[in-house]
């Protein structure tokens, strides 16, 4: 493990975060918000620590980077985005505290859309658009950008892309990682400027309609909002970001085969037919259970849509308290916040590609005790799966509920009732957002106690980098010769 040669290539993330800052800045100095100066030192700092890194370690830069280097790089390259995406909150003083802080960078980053703040409307212009920045640029993924602009990466991109977006196999559509990459980000580009068009000509102001792009897109679920999408009252707008969420929990690899043509490929996915199938049958199941809640048809397929599709792509926005609502329609919540959306998309969760698979292996387990002596292989679609394959996802499911079950017991320890417990565990490991009871939909995660915000701020990154990027840098093995 070349720890400095690790260090050298987060500092050029570090370099072009703080270049990434310049956007805000722009916007405080054309709405004359008052922040410019908490960017500015923002800026400097960043920019010096990545460029001082750059050059001070730029002898031990080589062209191979092992496996084991790029997990680290992606492990400590989003913490290290955390910190450096702290500054300016910190600088404008909009927290008290640097655990709030970071909490909320790490919570942008991640994609998870938990937030400690409790007047976003007060905010300045530019602290807004930062929170929802910062959560753009983590949805397709900051290492992801990263070998997309620097090909001095070299071959080690693929080391960088197999940490960033652990699939179950990773989809190089371009012969080049550094091109796959490019090609993803235009996808990306492409329907953010299509939504932002829709919800600005639908009478949303710019500035929100592009916040709320830059939210919706990496399913992450800032709003400049204190009600969320809730604030519209307006059916146009929501059914506009469902459709976007929609896109945005689809594999990415999906939506650039139908740009190039290949339309038949999108309908004959496995995993996005399961993946629709699931927010069907939930969509129908939480409307039968509210309608007394709203008495109102309409209204009450409107809602459970936009909050099935909210949660289970683990965008976290909110158009009603489902906290209030019966409690069928809760649990379907929480059981979305652990399925997800699809893999390699920017959603969160375990991922419905997963859940397939696990649902094929115990069939598989059942028909072989009816026949002993068959020969069957877990195939998704026409494709078979390697047993590595199952092995690792099964190996991650056990991980993902065993880290559950303890996280949620320290923050009961802690002295959060239960309820509150599971669901903020649930809610940030599945990068989601919103929970339940204390951590509801109208409240946030302020009242957390200061030790339960860190063990969150964990559950955060091993959210975003599916457990076994943040859970290796544990084990002796990793770091041995």
């Amino acid at each position: 493990m070349r720890l400095l040669y690790v260090f050298h290539l987060i500092s050029i993330l570090a370099f072009f975060l703080g270049i990434a800052m310049l956007a805000p800045l722009l916007v405080s100095i054309i709405y004359k918000d008052g922040s410019h100066w908490a960017f500015i030192k923002a800026i400097l700092l960043t920019t010096f620590t990545g460029s001082m890194g750059y050059f001070f370690l730029k002898r031990h830069r080589n062209a191979e980077l092992s496996h084991r280097e790029g997990i680290a790089i992606v492990a400590i390259g989003w913490l290290a985005a955390g910190i450096f995406g702290a500054l300016p909150y910190i600088f404008a003083n909009v927290f008290d505290s640097f655990v709030n802080a970071f909490f909320e960078s790490v919570s942008g980053f991640t994609t998870t859309g938990a937030s400690v703040l409790n007047e976003i409307e007060s905010l300045s212009h530019s602290i807004l658009f930062w929170r929802s920045l910062t959560q753009w640029l983590g949805g397709m993924g900051i290492i992801v950008l990263s070998i997309a602009i620097l090909p001095f990466l070299g071959v080690g991109g693929m080391q960088l892309y197999k940490a960033e977006a652990p699939t179950l196999m990773v989809d190089k559509l371009r012969p080049r990682i550094s091109e796959t990459a490019k090609s993803l980000w235009k996808v990306y580009v492409f329907i953010s400027l299509c939504e932002i068009f829709l919800l600005s000509t639908g009478g949303m102001d710019f500035f929100d309609a592009l916040c709320h792009t830059f939210t919706t897109m990496p399913t992450g679920g800032f709003s400049t909002k204190n009600a969320s999408i809730a604030h519209y009252k307006s059916a146009y707008f929501d059914g506009i970001i469902i459709f976007f969420m929609l896109l945005a929990g689809i594999n990415f690899s999906l939506h650039y085969r139908v740009l190039k043509g290949e339309v038949r490929s999108f309908f004959r996915d496995t995993e996005l037919r399961f993946f629709l199938f699931i927010i069907s049958v939930f969509i129908i199941l939480v409307s039968f259970n509210i309608y007394n809640h709203y008495h109102n048809i309409l209204k009450t397929i409107r809602y459970a849509s936009f909050q099935v599709c909210s949660i289970i792509t683990t965008t976290g926005y909110t158009t009603a308290d489902f906290d209030t609502w019966p409690t069928l329609s809760k649990i379907i919540l929480l059981t979305c916040m652990f399925l997800g959306a699809c893999a390699g998309s920017t959603g969160g969760g375990i991922k419905c590609v997963r859940l397939l698979l696990l649902l094929k292996c115990g069939y598989k387990e059942i028909f072989k005790l009816i026949h002993p002596h068959a020969v069957t292989q877990i195939k998704l679609g026409k494709k078979a799966i390697p047993s590595d394959v199952i092995s690792g996802v099964i190996g991650l499911f056990v991980l993902y509920i065993s880290l559950f079950i303890v996280f949620s017991m320290s923050l009961a320890a802690m002295g959060m009732d239960f309820i509150s417990s599971i669901a903020a565990v649930a809610a940030t490991m599945g990068n989601i957002g919103p929970g339940l009871a204390m951590v509801g939909p109208v409240k946030n995660y302020d009242l957390v106690p200061y030790f339960g915000k860190w063990v969150l701020i964990l559950c955060m990154l091993l959210g975003r980098l599916e457990i076994y990027t943040i859970i290796v840098l544990f084990t002796p093995e990793f770091w041995r010769k």
